[in-house]
């Protein structure tokens, strides 16, 4: 008889883990704290409760998210099945209605014969093989365990987030590569004059903020202020913080610029570019709106918004392996939203794999990863490659995934061809490892009037 497998968290990415194990024929004991503790954010006992937004996101493979799908798809992701089943009108987008969503997710689960339900906290570590995907919300009793495993680093729960933008959006008749008094010159600077300042500190200050759920306030740190924080203190406090001018020209003048906001390369291949110190609370069209203002970013693709709120997710580069282990424990991975990726499809897309590489494990084999074309093998690529000293949190786009070979300058195209190779090198990472694809990889069509 095989040794049973513990999932420890019912949510997105547990559930794919725990249905992932039990159809390849494992036993599966799922363990959810819920109802017998709860937590600040869900509001029933259902598996698979969605706690934010309702939408998946768009469902066009051209756009980063659908491609994922598209993955998880031809994984035979049981959320995408169960959010086709509750689909409700939101354009390209996969939009639910959550309370059908969670009920179908429940049935899946509690209809596999080789699950075993649960209802528990998980205090410390399982001593035997298991997936550990408890979400940002993490009981402070397993959470010291993690610590006690990882280290004291190894779990942050705080998470200021700076924008990112895609490298092809940028205006380069504005913006110029140089360090501050000509060291680390591979920043990227967008300068400002003193009126372009002036009106952007104003914009800031009455953008509207995001206040957030009760279960996400947090502390600010004098470290990782807010912008718009900074901003109230003073109109030259920004100029003198994250976007101080010192040791910077401005090749367009030959003088020193009044203020300037500089960006960080955030991967090998310069495609992503962090906004050096640009964490907010700014609603999402408000840092649309205002960082548009910004010389150079008028025409920015934003690849991550920013954002403060409480986390708990691991340092993944420095603690763990490619496949979400930790050291000396190759039978237990991490997976979902503690690993750091952000998002219900990446938290339920690295269950999945989760599930995929645990069985793997236990099979005597080594645990795969697929390859950084696709979108799914480059998010787990930021993951372990991403600077231990910097790491934050990550959704999917097309920044993170290996560049084409050739340069394409229409956007559309670029990612037509992007997500074409996407699929086809994930189906032939499958296919070598022996991993049968879903019957079904196209979006369903359904919704809840024709499911009801």
């Amino acid at each position: 008889m095989s040794v049973p497998a513990t999932v420890v968290g019912g949510g997105l990415a547990g559930c794919e883990a725990a249905l992932r194990l039990a159809r390849g024929g494992r036993e599966v004991r799922l363990v959810e704290m819920r109802p017998i503790r709860n937590t600040p954010a869900h509001r029933s006992e259902l598996l698979g409760e969605l706690v934010c937004t309702n939408s998946f996101k768009s469902e066009d493979t051209a756009n980063a998210h659908g491609q994922l799908k598209r993955e998880m798809r031809t994984l035979g992701s049981v959320l995408l099945d169960c959010a086709d089943r509750a689909r409700v009108a939101a354009g390209s987008a996969l939009a639910v209605d959550r309370h059908i969503f969670a009920e179908a997710m429940t049935r899946a689960v509690e209809a596999e014969p080789r699950i075993h339900v649960v209802r528990e906290e998980c205090a410390g570590m399982p001593d035997g093989p298991a997936v550990i995907a408890t979400g940002p919300l993490t009981s402070d009793a397993l959470s010291a365990s993690i610590r006690a495993l990882l280290g004291d680093d190894g779990l942050a729960f705080f998470d200021a987030i700076a924008p990112i933008v895609d490298r092809d959006g940028l205006d380069d008749s504005i913006v110029f590569a140089a360090g501050r008094f000509d060291e680390d010159a591979d920043y990227l600077n967008c300068p400002m004059s003193r009126p372009e300042y002036e009106a952007f500190v104003a914009a800031v200050r009455e953008g509207e903020s995001h206040e957030g759920h009760d279960w996400d306030a947090v502390p600010y740190f004098e470290g990782c202020l807010p912008i718009e924080v900074m901003a109230a203190r003073g109109v030259d406090t920004l100029r003198f913080g994250p976007m101080k001018p010192i040791g910077l020209t401005d090749p367009r003048t030959g003088a020193r610029p009044w203020a300037v906001v500089q960006l960080r390369r955030e991967d090998a291949a310069g495609q992503m570019w962090n906004m050096v110190g640009f964490q907010t609370r700014l609603k999402i069209g408000e840092q649309r709106r205002i960082f548009s203002m910004i010389p150079g970013l008028a025409g920015a693709e934003f690849l991550r918004w920013g954002s403060i709120h409480r986390n708990s997710y691991l340092n993944f580069p420095a603690r763990l392996t490619a496949a979400g282990a930790p050291p000396g424990r190759p039978d237990v991975l991490f997976a979902g939203q503690l690993t750091g990726v952000e998002g219900y499809t990446e938290s339920a897309a690295s269950g999945i794999l989760a599930g995929i590489n645990l069985a793997r494990v236990l099979a005597g084999l080594e645990p795969v990863v697929p390859p950084p074309t696709t979108m799914l093998g480059a998010l787990l690529r930021y993951l372990r490659e991403a600077d231990p000293r910097r790491f934050q949190p990550m959704n999917s786009n097309w920044g993170l995934v290996e560049p084409l070979p050739m340069d394409v300058r229409d956007k559309q195209k670029k990612r037509e061809l992007l997500a074409e190779r996407a699929q086809a090198d994930f189906l032939a990472w499958m296919g070598v490892h022996g991993i049968a694809p879903a019957a079904r990889v196209d979006a369903g069509a359904s919704s809840v009037g024709a499911s009801a």
